[in-house]
């Protein structure tokens, strides 16, 4: 089993094209497993390969709510999930930040969306769940705890709020409906999440990089990859008040749990 585990990154990604096998060679010093997440059918494909070839790598497949207006296709999806290595559908979800605020563009994404909720029911894995409000918002989470809330009393809906942004009352909804919440880099330069990390059960936290996208300190503005999630970890464990290896042992068990990794 690995020291860390980083459940959400985008190793697969043109990102890491010049020196992929470096970052892999890294991530395995660190002794650190990764999830890398597809965002829609030709990212998910990618993942799926890439997975497949390196040891410590898993996937996810889906559909990402704005980085593509791409439909939904089941058959497509289902063939790449047949793969034992993809552990997750998604990153999925709703996404308000980047002009998902209209109308029309809110009703496609909940369509989408509600579509890899019951792929993901219908195979019995987790849903890797995307959500961005509108600035100054919960909105997005609302919306997303509304459509989860129409599968509540059907049994196979459990997953990741991926780079959870939320406040404490939204936390404890997810958490409610069996849901773990995953922290990002973030954490390291802020304080603004600590009290929904200290509120969090440490057993219904998962910590991540999210990579390229949102380094830790000292790494701050430039690409970020799984070596760093130790960096993640050990803040998790600060702001808990924890002992960092009890930490990240329980960070490395709730993803073996989540993802039925094996």
């Amino acid at each position: 089993m690995f020291k860390f585990f980083d459940a959400h990154s985008h190793i697969h990604e043109k990102e890491f094209s010049a020196d992929r096998a470096d970052v892999l060679a890294r991530m395995r010093a660190a002794e650190t497993g990764t999830i890398t997440v597809g965002t829609h059918l030709e990212s998910s494909r990618a993942a799926v390969e890439l997975a497949r070839e390196e040891e410590g790598v898993w996937a996810t497949v889906g559909l990402h709510p704005t980085d593509t207006k791409e439909i939904f296709d089941e058959k497509l999806y289902a063939a790449l999930a047949a793969e034992p290595k993809v552990v997750a559908i998604g990153e999925c979800g709703l996404d308000y930040f980047r002009g998902g605020t209209d109308e029309g563009d809110k009703k496609r994404q909940e369509k989408e969306f509600s579509a890899q909720i019951e792929f993901a029911m219908k195979l019995g894995k987790p849903l890797m769940i995307h959500g961005r409000p509108s600035k100054g918002s919960m909105d997005a989470y609302r919306d997303i705890l509304d459509i989860l809330g129409h599968y509540k009393n059907e049994s196979g809906i459990f997953g990741d709020i991926h780079f959870f942004s939320g406040d404490k009352e939204t936390a404890r909804k997810f958490l409610d409906l069996g849901f773990t919440l995953s922290f990002t880099g973030v954490v390291t330069f802020t304080s603004d999440y600590d009290e929904v990390v200290r509120y969090t059960p440490l057993d219904s936290i998962l910590s991540e990089t999210d990579c390229p996208y949102a380094a830790p300190l000292p790494y701050r503005g430039k690409r970020n990859e799984p070596s760093f999630i130790s960096i993640i970890s050990d803040r998790i464990a600060a702001i808990k008040g924890e002992d960092k290896n009890r930490v990240s042992k329980a960070l490395v068990d709730n993803a073996y749990r989540v993802f039925g990794l094996n």
